[in-house]
């Protein structure tokens, strides 16, 4: 058995920031819940509201002639919010990610995919470009801007690499020739409840780039619903909406979206605890010396043998072979806003142990 094997821990009951296996309590460093809205009481209990209002599921096309307003009130509150002209709804990220990009791949005749794009984003049947790194992707892309005859470009990136974390910015797409006609596809799923001004993501911070601007991804990490998105203009969210994918899938359990706009005072509360969080973390010398981007909750580990040692110690961290199962470990420590302070200090007197042992 591999050793990352050895380190599943297997629960049958709720993950929050402690957790008891095997009649040892840890604290859980891992992850993607960034606000901790499953630690939010208030919360759960507009779910529950949610579900007597409207029930457990909603397995209607949204295109029946019986329909539920909360998916067209929440629509409009998030693109609004979010600074985007239109928005759907999808029962994944996953599905709003791949609706988006096969609708968007057949009217563009060239696709420049940024390494690290998630699955989501990526169109079949197309060769993903080999780069040594994302600014290497980013030259080679102004060299082709230049080269090509006026054309129409597709271009796909995530907003964040959470494996190395970074948050990406896409300020050089300004100076790409404007001979040609851009579309920026973004996966935003990392983003949400986590980048901007607010809980909306990164739509907001790049709308005014020269091109036909789409974000998608998951609701279900940064704020806890079991749901996707898509934002973009209203022309071609139009034509989405015209789709089989759309007039045939099941939207999101409706009680969650109703939660959400009954309980946006809890969401702004919990932003607030994770950006306090970020940055008492980023503040602490041991945090700063591991892998971070000083705009999101987590620290990359570079050394596997960390992950057993803060085990022993009563830490769980994030640690498993990606993106194949042959490939090495990728360990970090996730923060979020349902730690406590004493958390955060608990970690960094262990993580002050383990630079000593090393000599960093």
């Amino acid at each position: 058995m591999s050793a990352f094997m050895d380190s599943i821990y297997t629960l049958g009951s709720k993950i929050g920031t402690k957790i008891r296996y095997q009649g040892k309590d840890f604290s859980f460093f891992s992850g993607t819940s960034y606000l901790g809205m499953g630690e939010v009481k208030a919360f759960e209990e507009k779910i529950t509201e949610g579900l007597r209002r409207y029930g457990i599921s909603h397995g209607l096309s949204r295109i029946n002639n019986v329909r539920l307003d909360i998916y067209e009130k929440f629509e409009s509150h998030f693109a609004l919010d979010a600074g985007a002209p239109d928005a759907i709804v999808w029962s994944s990220g996953f599905l709003a990610g791949n609706t988006a990009v096969d609708f968007l791949r057949t009217r563009h005749r060239h696709i420049w995919i940024a390494p690290g794009t998630h699955p989501a984003v990526l169109p079949s049947e197309v060769s993903i470009q080999s780069h040594s790194s994302r600014e290497a992707w980013k030259t080679w892309c102004e060299d082709e801007a230049a080269k090509l005859p006026a054309s129409n470009i597709l271009i796909l990136s995530n907003s964040v690499d959470v494996l190395h974390p970074t948050v990406h910015h896409f300020d050089w797409i300004r100076e790409l020739p404007s001979k040609h006609e851009y579309t920026l596809l973004i996966d935003d799923s990392h983003g949400f409840g986590v980048l901007g001004e607010g809980i909306y993501g990164c739509y907001h911070l790049w709308k005014h780039l020269p091109v036909n601007f789409l974000v998608s991804g998951s609701l279900g990490k940064g704020l806890s619903m079991p749901a996707g998105i898509i934002l973009g203009p209203k022309e071609i969210l139009g034509k989405i909406r015209m789709t089989a994918t759309y007039r045939g899938a099941s939207p999101p359990p409706p009680a969650y979206l109703f939660a959400f706009l009954e309980g946006l005072d809890l969401f702004e509360n919990q932003r607030k605890k994770l950006h306090a969080n970020m940055s008492l973390a980023n503040s602490l010398d041991t945090f700063g010396k591991l892998e971070h981007d000083p705009n999101f909750p987590v620290y990359g580990l570079k050394d596997v043998a960390w992950v057993d040692h803060l085990e022993k110690f009563g830490f769980i961290v994030s640690s498993f072979p990606y993106p194949t199962s042959n490939d090495p470990c990728i360990n970090r420590i996730v923060v979020s806003a349902a730690h406590e302070v004493t958390d955060l200090e608990r970690l960094d007197q262990v993580l002050t142990e383990l630079f000593m042992m090393n000599q960093v």
